[in-house]
This record gives structure tokens, C-alpha cells and sequence, in this order.
């Protein structure tokens, strides 16, 4: 705030004087001091405070003021509630011009999230299907149809969408289609669990070695949307399964092993099995 008029060299105990606010800045209580008996102004305080722009009307979410106030020079900061989303700027400014006071843009708004329909797929449907409209957090459920050939059809994927976001949905839609596995072999194994005539979508196989070999790779697999076992299938290879990665024999190394060289117990014990040998060839 300004005072008003010209400044005096001297005032008179009981003198007033008298201030003005600036520009955009709005008074809460009179604007005057008076000069004591103890030549002292009382009251000398702020009284001038910024304006504030209109709360901001707003339904289905909420307006947070990170600077507690909406006056000038200050952010709204708009929330929309579950199942609504906003439409307009997220944060909007409150400016001032001249004495006036202003939202910087059009206050958003929050609107209901709607889904369209989902995608239709060949040989199945989804529950509902004669909706125009879904609402937020809706769910619907893909079946597939009878087939009218030797073998049903699978549901591949998620069968049941839900309305998440304005016209998307949780997932992509399934398909209905035919799945079947080729039987399962494994040279040198068999089929110990999940054996039968046919494999269709997600049927689980186990398997088992024989003797003398062992299981290198996933158990149990099961048959995947595209017809194929996923993971792969194993192999049964024959030996020992190893418990540690391997390595050259010690007696490749010359020097059995170099003197630098750090000696592990098996290393040890094959040193001895070698020098043994060739002192009893002596």
C-alpha cells in the first residue's frame, strides 16, 4: 500500500494519515494510522492483501490450491474422481489486469468415462453384446461359439474386458479359434503325466528321462494358442546332469597346474590318480 497525498516533515500527536491499496490488492480493514501521545503510528500493519479469483465450480473430482489461496499469481490444480476423466487443462492460473482479477483459461470439467462397444471376433461373442454404451469399470465376458467340425474351439487370451479408460478397454479382445498340439516326443524320455489322444489349448504335459540320460530344459510345457508347446520341448541327454560348469581336465594343463596357479581338491585328487599311474609304470 501507498500513503496517501504528500508526506509531512512533522504531524501533530492524534494526526491521521491515510493509505491506498495498490492495484489487484483489496483492503480488509481500514487503511489509516493515527501519531500517539508516544509520537509512535499506530496501527502499523499490513492491510492490504492480494484479490482472489471465484472458487472454481467443479463436480466429480476436486481443486487443490498448492498455495492455499486462489488469489493472483497463483495455480489451481484440478482432480477428477474414479470413473471421470478431465476434460480441459489440468492447471489453471489465476492472473491479474489492472485491478481485476482472472482465470487464465477456461476451468476444465470432469466427464464420465464411456467405453464403445469392443471388437466382434470370428467364431465367438461377447455378453451384451446389443449395448450402444459401457460404462466405467464394466465388464464383459467372450464365450466361443460350437464348432461343427472334429475339435471345439479355444479361447485364446483374456476372456474377460473391462472398461478402464474412454473407449479402451482392459485388453484386446480374444480369439476363438482351433488349437492343436502335435503329440509330444521326446527321444530317449516319455510321457509320465498328461498323456491322452489329443492336445488342445493349454493341455499340460510332464516328462521323464530314461536311465542313463537326463532332463535338459522346461517340465512340465503345455500347448500354446499357436498350436506349438510352449516352452519348448526338452531334450534328454544322455550322462549325468552336471552341478557345475565344466572345465578341461587338470592333466591338460602343462605344469599340472602352473606354480602361480591355484589348486582346487579336485584338481588334487586327479593329480594324485595321474602321479600314482606313472610311478607304479616305473
Amino acid at each position: 500500500m501507498d500513503l496517501k497525498g504528500t508526506p509531512k516533515e512533522y504531524y501533530e500527536v492524534g494526526e491521521r494519515i491515510y493509505y491506498q491499496c495498490h492495484p489487484g490488492y483489496i483492503t480488509v480493514r481500514p487503511v489509516m494510522a493515527y501519531c500517539e501521545q508516544n509520537h509512535s503510528w499506530f496501527p502499523i500493519e499490513e492491510a492490504c492483501y492480494k484479490k482472489a479469483c471465484d472458487d472454481p465450480i467443479f463436480h466429480n473430482g476436486e481443486v487443490v490450491a498448492p498455495n492455499y489461496s486462489f488469489q493472483f499469481d497463483n495455480e489451481a490444480h484440478f482432480y477428477c474422481d474414479e470413473g471421470y476423466y478431465l476434460s480441459g487443462k489440468q492447471v489453471v492460473l489465476c492472473n491479474r489486469r489492472g485491478n481485476d482479477v482472472f482465470w487464465g483459461d477456461e476451468l476444465p470439467k470432469c466427464k464420465k468415462i464411456y467405453c464403445k462397444p469392443p471388437a466382434k471376433i470370428k467364431n465367438g461373442k461377447y455378453s451384451n453384446s446389443h449395448r450402444a454404451i459401457f460404462e466405467y469399470n464394466e465388464l464383459i465376458t467372450y464365450t466361443c461359439d460350437p464348432s461343427n467340425g472334429p475339435d471345439e474351439f479355444s479361447l485364446v487370451g483374456n476372456s474377460k474386458l473391462i472398461c478402464v479408460e474412454t473407449n479402451k478397454w482392459s485388453s484386446a479382445p480374444p480369439q476363438c479359434k482351433v488349437v492343436r498340439c502335435q503329440y509330444p516326443v521326446v527321444e530317449h524320455g516319455k510321457l509320465v503325466s498328461g498323456i491322452r489322444d489329443k492336445y488342445s489349448y493349454q493341455a499340460v504335459v510332464l516328462f521323464e528321462c530314461l536311465p542313463g540320460f537326463y532332463l535338459n530344459g522346461s517340465n512340465p510345457v503345455f500347448c500354446g494358442g499357436r498350436s506349438t508347446w510352449e516352452p519348448e520341448i526338452p531334450k534328454c541327454i544322455r550322462g549325468f546332469k552336471p552341478t557345475h560348469p565344466p572345465k578341461p581336465p587338470v592333466s591338460k594343463y602343462p605344469g599340472y597346474p602352473e606354480p602361480n596357479d591355484p589348486i582346487s581338491l579336485e584338481d588334487f585328487e586327479e593329480l594324485g590318480i595321474i602321479l600314482a599311474t606313472n610311478y607304479s609304470a616305473l
